[in-house]
């Protein structure tokens, strides 16, 4: 999977803590918690890449634009696009209805991630599990629903929970 952001995930990450570069690799910071975004990021390429080859769909046609945002971001994009005045996790923008109407020998860009970085760390710390987690697994839960996936029944629920913990389990990110 390419990142399709062209300036790269970097230029795109308002956090709660700060953010350094350092010889170009992001590192990003939760009071005592420090990651490396390069490492978070090829978490996310590789299991983006299982995602879409499970599907189908050559990893290396398809573009994911993702984003990381403060909570009054993803609250803002969360009323105007759902209508939901809260603070949310992680939202999902595909860019296709059906992929079934996309040539597959042409590139794609399926859609667009945004997470809240403050979210995802309070979910991290309410889990048990490291924040690097909890990134990922909020990445490929998006993935999924770029791919057309929902959970608005119980049925459809359990079917996305066993993709994203197998793609999880996949890259070594199991809980």
């Amino acid at each position: 999977m390419r990142n399709s952001n062209p300036s790269g995930p970097a230029d795109h990450l308002p956090l709660t803590g700060e953010a350094i570069v350092k010889e170009k690799e992001m590192e990003l910071l939760f009071g005592e918690d420090t990651l490396s975004m390069e490492k978070i990021v090829a978490y996310m390429e590789k299991a983006g890449d299982y995602c879409l080859e499970k599907e189908g769909i050559d990893p290396e046609k398809a573009d994911v634009s993702v984003s990381f945002v403060e909570p009054e971001e993803i609250q803002e994009l969360n009323r105007t696009y759902r209508d939901k005045d809260a603070v949310t996790d992680v939202l999902s923008f595909p860019q296709y209805e059906d992929l079934s109407e996309v040539d597959e020998l042409e590139e794609i860009c399926l859609g667009d991630v945004v997470i809240c970085t403050e979210r995802a760390k309070e979910q991290a710390e309410e889990f048990g599990h490291s924040i690097e987690r909890e990134l990922v697994y909020l990445f490929v839960h998006s993935i999924y629903h770029l791919l057309g996936y929902d959970h608005e029944t119980e049925e459809e629920r359990e079917e996305m929970r066993q993709l994203e913990e197998a793609a999880m389990s996949h890259i070594g990110l199991e809980r």
